[in-house]
């Protein structure tokens, strides 16, 4: 299929896309293997018709931050223009850059602002190649019409490692240890040294990553608790406490795995470590403002708590190299790195080449999807809106992909204008102030394609329309 946007009418034809897996996948389960061998006949479905919007070389993407290989791949196999950068870009270069690319994909670095949005002229679609998404302005994106994906389970188990060795590492103070010895200090000793075996771990927020964490912790002889906004079963025999107070006074290890929120910004800070146990220890690999570390370094001063570990920080540099994590970042900075048994690593939590394979195709498969076929199942700030796949020998058929203002009328309005020819299927959803509506038509000549996009483009309540073919 082809698309018409705002500027012009291009057409082409390809080919679907094929992903791959990352290398430390898990083998196929016991259900994908007794799928495997059912029969072609019960397993295989019609072969669907392939849809592309446009010219495959007319589509810009723009990839920051060292997004991962796996991605570009599945870009360039589609034929997508790709320029990729392994850095954020300053202000004013992304100002310029965006202003004519279709997609842009990027990590936790790059702000996408109302400021630098505004210049977006042609863009579609975001890709958060991670998890969080509070370096877009989702509003502001969704009243533009764009899309923003990101990729919410794939370096859970990174991260989950991560905080499992930085127990053991702080029960150890094992990051204390390997300073002395790497300045030629030999320490050897046991006072406050602990097994974690029969310690408890206190979870905060028990979505993804948490509960991965929960398993892996009991596994290896660790009590758990949790505490989360909303009720949900525990996997093994972790236990939901009922308010945080709760979990911070009989916990020995503290996990924090919460989003970027005002109602978690200082979420632990000193009322909180005076409701800790005494000689606990905290670990933060979420955000960097859940934690006031002020208050933090004052705990530890006072030998309320016995170490912590931080991977995320308010203010972060935006690139990596010496001298680059200071105090003309975060005041702080000088005491933090002064204190014992503390574990500082510069955001690494889902940095494995496992997660960001993984996170590389799963955001690329959610762009690719939504550019070749308007699908929005899995975008953060928007309607999910998806229809399924044309037969492949369909033809004549036009896809309308309509974005337009949440108020009454206007699918009337809509579908007056695709009355003259056949509704194959449609469906709309609505998210807040935006609403999408996809929908199959059939009986459309070449003819017919531009009067269909120029009656919809007039219609008072659009914000964006594609039309594929």
């Amino acid at each position: 299929m082809n698309s018409i946007d705002i500027n012009n009418l291009q057409n082409s034809f390809h080919h679907a896309v094929n992903l791959s897996i990352s290398p430390g996948a898990v083998s196929t389960s016991p259900t994908q293997s007794f799928m495997n061998t059912l029969p072609a006949r019960i397993t295989s479905a019609k072969l669907s018709k392939a849809l592309k919007p446009f010219s495959t070389g007319d589509i810009r993407i723009l990839l920051l931050e060292n997004v991962n290989a796996t991605a570009i791949e599945i870009f360039e196999d589609q034929g997508y223009q790709v320029e990729f950068h392994k850095s954020s870009l300053p202000e004013e270069e992304l100002i310029k850059k965006i202003k004519d690319v279709h997609a842009i994909g990027i990590r936790s670095k790059t702000k996408l602002t109302e400021k630098i949005l505004k210049h977006a002229e042609n863009l579609s679609v975001i890709g958060c190649f991670c998890i969080g998404t509070n370096q877009v302005d989702l509003d502001y994106a969704a009243n533009m019409g764009v899309a923003v994906f990101n990729s919410p389970f794939s370096n859970s188990r990174s991260v989950a490692e991560l905080v499992i060795g930085e127990i053991i590492s702080l029960a150890r103070q094992i990051g204390d240890r390997s300073i002395e010895l790497h300045t030629g200090t030999w320490n050897k000793v046991s006072s406050k040294c602990w097994e974690i075996r029969g310690k408890t771990l206190g979870i905060i927020g028990y979505g993804h990553i948490g509960s991965q964490l929960s398993v892996l912790a009991e596994s290896m002889g660790l009590h758990v608790l949790y505490y989360d906004i909303v009720t949900i079963m525990g996997l093994g025999t972790a236990k939901q406490v009922s308010t945080l107070n709760e979990l911070l006074n009989n916990s020995d290890f503290v996990s924090l795995h919460v989003p970027e929120t005002p109602e978690t910004k200082n979420l632990i800070s000193g009322p909180q470590f005076a409701a800790m146990k005494d000689g606990s220890y905290l670990i933060n690999a979420s955000r960097g403002t859940i934690v006031d570390i002020p208050s933090l370094i004052a705990a530890s001063k006072a030998g309320k708590i016995a170490g912590a570990a931080l991977d995320v920080y308010p203010n972060e540099p935006a690139k990596n190299g010496s001298g680059a994590f200071s105090n003309q970042l975060n005041s702080w900075t000088s005491d933090l790195v002064s204190m014992r048994n503390f574990i500082l690593t510069p955001h690494i939590g889902g940095s494995t080449e496992e997660a960001q394979s993984a996170i590389g195709i799963e955001v690329a498969a959610y762009l690719t999807k939504y550019i070749n076929e308007g699908n929005s199942v899995g975008a953060v700030n928007f309607p999910e809106v998806s229809l399924r796949s044309l037969d492949y020998d369909q033809e004549n058929i036009v896809r309308v992909l309509y974005i337009h203002k949440n108020v009454p009328g206007v699918l009337k309005t809509v579908n007056n204008v695709l009355s003259d020819h056949n509704i194959e299927k449609q469906f709309s959803d609505s998210n807040g102030e935006i609403a999408y509506l996809m929908a199959d038509i059939s009986n459309v000549n070449q003819s017919d394609i531009k009067d269909i996009y120029d009656r919809l483009n007039e219609t008072s309540h659009k914000i964006s329309i594609r039309l594929l073919y």
